[in-house]
């Protein structure tokens, strides 16, 4: 086979959407802060260029993880290493770590934050495409033995990010984790108890602390509970914790069919307080309209799809497991957020992928796109090279 080096098979279709997204994202952490800032007697441009530093820091990282062989992903050792890093980190965080908004969630770094539950999102599809790919001809008949200490491992990590409280991330982690086992060839009935199991108990979650989680929790967890009361009736709540789903929908309301034009938001004057986190889209909305936001929305839903199909076209269950994980963690965050904005859920202070203000979130990301971009090059390789030996064969 002629030789090709491995970026004749970088898989643009993942590629350019990213780009795309991240510079969207600049452009929008910017116009979302700048207001903000400068009535602060700060730099206008002081958060963009910390989400800028990180992006660079994301495209090495992208660079670097495509140049590395499969192999070295699937090495066993690095693997646990990195999963038990994250485990230590989520017990210092526990002790030592700094609360922001009501999470003790974060390591101060010098002038950096840390989020190791950010990092463990990608970390648990990592380990468990791993192990799951491992044990792929036990794991019909064998399923609890096989998964029972990768399960509790992962288990105990989802409880460090909750007792946080972080309840947006150790849902998602979660679903993350419940996606990968039933993509990994189980039993029906053990993915039919799973499904049902999880949409049922996540009903009866939401019902337990709407009508009761006020008189049990302590203090910590209270901002949670109120997060349930309010999105129900939101305007019953305007001046509490409705406040921001409220003037979300004010935003979205502003921005019409084709918005107030870029930079000309009013919601980020100071009414809605996290407009460049959680609520960045109902800014985009705000600025750009609706017919532009839904331009921005199909790029990372194109993305999402073009790495599902990688997903779904890989011969090798590892390759194809990794990408079902991180095209189930873009969609997952996509849901929740939008969800949380249209009151369709309670808040849960999940950002939106790569437009939203966070250093953390987009390295994840960016990582989930390396990998993906990684695993196409190398089933890409792989088909050349079985169709260039079939054909050298029929000569």
């Amino acid at each position: 086979m002629p030789k090709l080096r491995k970026r004749h098979f970088l898989d643009y279709s993942i590629l350019i959407p990213y780009l795309v997204l991240s510079i969207v994202g600049l452009i929008f952490v910017y116009s979302s802060t700048s207001y903000l800032l400068i009535s602060a007697d700060r730099s206008p441009s002081s958060l963009v260029i910390t989400q800028a530093a990180f992006w660079l820091v994301s495209l090495v990282v992208i660079t670097l993880m495509y140049k590395m062989k499969t192999d070295v992903l699937k090495s066993q050792q690095l693997i646990v290493f990195s999963t038990l890093l994250i485990f230590v980190l989520l017990i210092i965080t526990l002790f030592l770590g700094d609360e922001i908004n009501g999470a003790k969630g974060w390591i101060s770094i010098g002038p950096l934050n840390m989020q190791p539950a950010e990092y463990l999102k990608i970390m648990v599809i990592w380990y468990l495409s791993y192990i799951l790919s491992k044990r792929q001809d036990t794991i019909q008949e064998n399923f609890w033995s096989d998964m029972k200490r990768p399960m509790i491992l992962v288990l105990l990590m989802v409880l460090l990010v909750a007792i946080q409280p972080d309840m947006g991330n150790a849902a998602i982690i979660t679903l993350l984790a419940v996606i990968l086992l039933l993509a990994s060839g189980i039993n029906w009935v053990y993915s039919l108890i799973v499904a049902t199991g999880g949409i049922a108990g996540s009903y009866l979650i939401i019902e337990f602390l709407i009508n009761f989680g006020k008189y049990i929790f302590p203090a910590r967890f209270q901002y949670i509970v109120s997060r349930f009361e309010s999105f129900q009736n939101p305007f019953k709540y305007e001046l509490d914790q409705g406040h921001q789903l409220v003037n979300g929908y004010y935003a979205m309301y502003n921005g019409g069919w084709f918005g107030r034009g870029l930079g000309n938001s009013i919601e980020k004057k100071g009414f809605l307080s996290e407009a460049h986190t959680d609520f960045i889209f109902s800014i985009v909305i705000e600025e750009v309209g609706l017919i532009g936001a839904l331009l921005i929305l199909g790029v990372l839903i194109f993305m999402i799809i073009r790495i599902f199909l990688v997903g779904i076209r890989s011969k090798k269950t590892f390759n194809s497991l990794i990408c079902i994980g991180i095209g189930s963690l873009f969609l997952l965050q996509l849901f929740i957020n939008l969800g949380g904005l249209l009151g369709l859920i309670p808040l849960t202070g999940i950002t939106f992928p790569f437009l939203s203000q966070g250093g953390n979130s987009l390295l994840v990301l960016s990582v989930g796109v390396a990998f993906a971009l990684n695993i196409s090059a190398d089933e890409k390789r792989t088909k050349l090279a079985i169709e260039y030996e079939y054909l050298k064969s029929q000569e």
